[in-house]
């Protein structure tokens, strides 16, 4: 490390064409390169250059040694300006997992939108609803529902995500709206993947267990399921939204409705993130919270 130090110091002085000016352009003092280039000089026991009060100029050995010097200068600070364009400029492939009606209808529309700014990239995107291990199954990021458990990754909040009790005009013409938690157990409910729901309570979190004659482990067939009068259903409002609008569902428990939930984008903690999850984590953030 002193042998480039003193090189970088000999260079600059040869361009630079005096110890000062090369000294305002390395930000150090005079004299200390004026050490730099006489450390130099002893360790390859020769004369690099002629000093006067009035100019410098090199020897012959001098001219020799700066010929070859400059150029592996040169070449080292391409390489450091190849590195940092490679770290500014997402490369290689990228790699995502997310939950997959929210993954398909919203996320897979963004990654698309990102790869035709970075046509270098190359996308893997896997649709599952398991919880995925990052880390193990060699996944960059992922995009996680509701309340995060694994604190050993760095999250990011992407939007809200509001979880809705819903039933069909039908299935109320059947049966009373409830209006507690409690009533919940004289209806039919529809069961995803979970036999609890989640609601708030005096603002605090609670699961509620419930029960049914219907369970499957697709958000869509639960949709459809509550669409044609077979239940109550706790769905997120990325399901129901356009429903509730027209009025083909009803919501209801709205005041125990548990808020403290989102969708968040997570990865993997590393010393450096590289350019294309750190880019691609931004870009995200910024178009679902312009949504």
């Amino acid at each position: 490390m002193q042998r480039w130090d003193r090189i970088e110091a000999f260079v600059e002085v040869v361009r630079q064409g005096s110890f000062s000016a090369a000294a305002r352009h390395l930000k150090v003092s005079g004299s200390h390169v004026s050490r730099l280039v006489a450390q130099l000089e002893g360790s390859l026991e020769t004369q690099l250059l002629y000093r006067t009060t009035r100019r410098l100029s090199l020897t012959d050995a001098g001219t020799l040694y700066y010929d070859r010097c400059r150029h592996l200068l040169d070449g080292f600070r391409e390489a450091e300006t190849a590195l940092n364009d490679f770290q500014a400029r997402p490369h290689g492939t990228l790699r995502l997992t997310s939950a997959t009606t929210f993954g398909e209808r919203y996320i897979a529309p963004l990654v698309n939108d990102f790869q035709c700014r970075h046509p270098q990239l190359e996308i893997h995107m896997h649709f599952t609803n398991r919880q995925v291990d990052l880390v193990d199954e060699g996944y960059d990021v992922a995009i996680r529902m509701g309340v995060l458990k694994d604190s050993s990754l760095i999250a990011r909040r992407l939007c809200e995500r509001r979880e809705y009790v819903v039933g069909s005009r039908d299935y109320f013409e059947r049966m009373p709206r409830p209006h507690s938690l409690a009533e919940l157990a004289s209806h039919d409910c529809l069961l995803g993947s979970r036999d609890s729901w989640l609601f708030s309570v005096d603002g605090a979190r609670r699961e509620v267990r419930v029960s049914g004659r219907w369970q499957a482990n697709s958000g869509p067939a639960l949709l459809d399921a509550a669409l044609k009068g077979l239940g109550l259903a706790q769905l997120p409002d990325y399901y129901v939204a356009p429903y509730l609008r027209r009025g083909e569902l009803i919501s209801v428990l709205d005041r125990h409705q548990f808020t403290d939930t989102a969708v968040w984008v997570v990865y993997p903690r590393h010393r450096h993130l590289s350019a294309k999850v750190r880019q691609f984590v931004d870009f995200l953030v910024e178009r679902l919270a312009a949504d």
